[in-house]
């Protein structure tokens, strides 16, 4: 009986202990599972509330990270860098900033230039990154395209200096004739001839600066809010007549092919060669005057005596309405390949001698690209070395011109891509009429 009674009791007592054990395991189980585990912080991370919205509007490409260094959240703008790459952050100094920030807490910035992604031509993009604690344990990214900021601050910093240099050369040279003068006082020869100079680099200093003005002008205005139909053939005519000394002066015959009111002298012995006289295009009548002149005045500037210049006119049918072009067609040195994508740049000039000595500034060819592409047209060049060239200028007809007066494209630093089919077939010089 004793011994029964003992075995019952040990039973009892073991049965309490298991229910116990199994007791304290459950609850150990129940709070394991309530635990945050490292790979649950990791494959389900929550953001703060809001900040998915904030993120959505923010200019700067973004991207959050959790312990683990995965990415939690990337904008759009992060995946076309090419700064997120299979779930993680691809570029390692600003992955490095990342674990800092995490480590201490601390906000970092940083400019980085990173390879651009699909060129094979080396080209960078300049970055600004700034890493900051987003909560305790994510990291937040802030990345800001630099690269336009920093290509138009090099343009700035280029025309600065192109301008400075430009200025300074007339005035040092004024600067040297007047102490040349005020020493020669005694020879009225030499104090003749160093006036003469003077009288030269003085007007140098003058275009130079009304070219700058001309220049700052076309590039802040907007034409078209006061346009107006102007006539071809009056441009023509005004752009003929503002060369016509120099023409003379080198037995340069210019002849045109546009319309022209009659008795119209065209200037270096050339006269009128017909034409349609009804071509009108829409725009401001000082500018696109101002363009072809320049145009004109290049080709007479370029080209040898006893040669000619032709300008010729005409309506072409384009997608959106017709167009006007003009071409001016010298027998000049001509343009090298190398140098043709480089004639519209500011201060450029293909010869640099030569330009000085027919009194260029470098900025003649600029004023037109500006022009064109504010009135919604182009300026495009034809040349051979030894054959001379041939600028056409390409602008809306009035009429199609009118109906897209608010629109037209904004201008840049770098050309907008040409609507016309390429290679441009120049028009040849009209033959002058005896």
């Amino acid at each position: 009986m004793d011994v029964n009674a003992a075995v019952a009791a040990a039973a009892a007592i073991a049965g309490v202990l298991t229910g116990v054990i199994a007791m304290l395991a459950f609850r150990w189980s129940e709070r394991d599972q309530k635990r945050p585990t490292r790979t649950s912080l990791h494959t389900d991370p929550v953001l703060p509330p809001g900040v998915d919205t904030v993120l959505s509007v923010l200019r700067s490409s973004a991207v959050v990270l959790d312990e683990a260094d995965a990415v939690v959240k990337a904008s759009s703008a992060a995946y076309a860098l090419g700064l997120v790459r299979g779930g993680k952050l691809s570029v390692d100094p600003m992955l490095k900033m990342a674990r800092d920030t995490r480590r201490d807490g601390e906000i970092r910035q940083v400019e980085l230039d990173l390879p651009r992604r699909g060129t094979g031509r080396g080209e960078a993009l300049a970055v600004s990154a700034r890493v900051a604690p987003l909560g305790s344990r994510l990291v937040l990214l802030l990345v800001e395209d630099l690269t336009e900021a920093r290509r138009i601050e090099a343009v700035r910093r280029d025309f600065v200096a192109n301008v400075s240099h430009e200025l300074k050369t007339p005035v040092g040279a004024l600067s040297l004739l007047s102490e040349a003068v005020m020493d020669a006082s005694d020879d009225p020869e030499a104090v003749e001839r160093f006036a003469g100079r003077m009288q030269i680099e003085a007007t140098r200093l003058t275009n130079l600066v009304q070219e700058l003005i001309d220049l700052s002008r076309v590039q802040n205005d907007d034409p078209l809010e006061d346009a107006e139909p102007v006539r071809v053939d009056e441009l023509v005519a005004e752009a003929i007549d503002r060369c016509r000394h120099q023409a003379g002066t080198k037995q340069i015959t210019m002849a045109a092919s546009v319309g022209a009111p009659e008795g119209l002298d065209q200037g270096g012995g050339g006269r009128r060669a017909g034409g349609t006289a009804d071509l009108h295009v829409w725009g401001n009548r000082g500018q696109l005057a101002a363009a072809l002149g320049n145009l004109v005045e290049n080709a007479v500037n370029y080209s040898p005596a006893r040669t000619r210049v032709g300008i010729a006119a005409r309506r072409v049918t384009a997608p959106g309405g017709d167009h006007i072009e003009v071409a001016v067609t010298d027998q000049g040195i001509g343009i090298s390949e190398k140098d043709k994508e480089r004639v519209f740049e500011r201060f450029y000039r293909v010869d640099p001698a030569r330009s000085r000595a027919t009194g260029g500034t470098g900025l003649g060819l600029a004023i037109v690209k500006h022009v064109a592409a504010s009135h919604g047209g182009e300026v495009t060049v034809w040349s051979s070395e030894g054959q001379g060239s041939t600028f056409t200028l390409r602008l809306p007809e009035a009429g199609a011109a009118r109906d897209r007066a608010h629109q037209h494209p904004d201008l840049d630093d770098e050309a907008e891509a040409s609507p016309y089919p390429s290679p441009y077939e120049p028009l040849p010089a009209p033959e002058v009429l005896p």
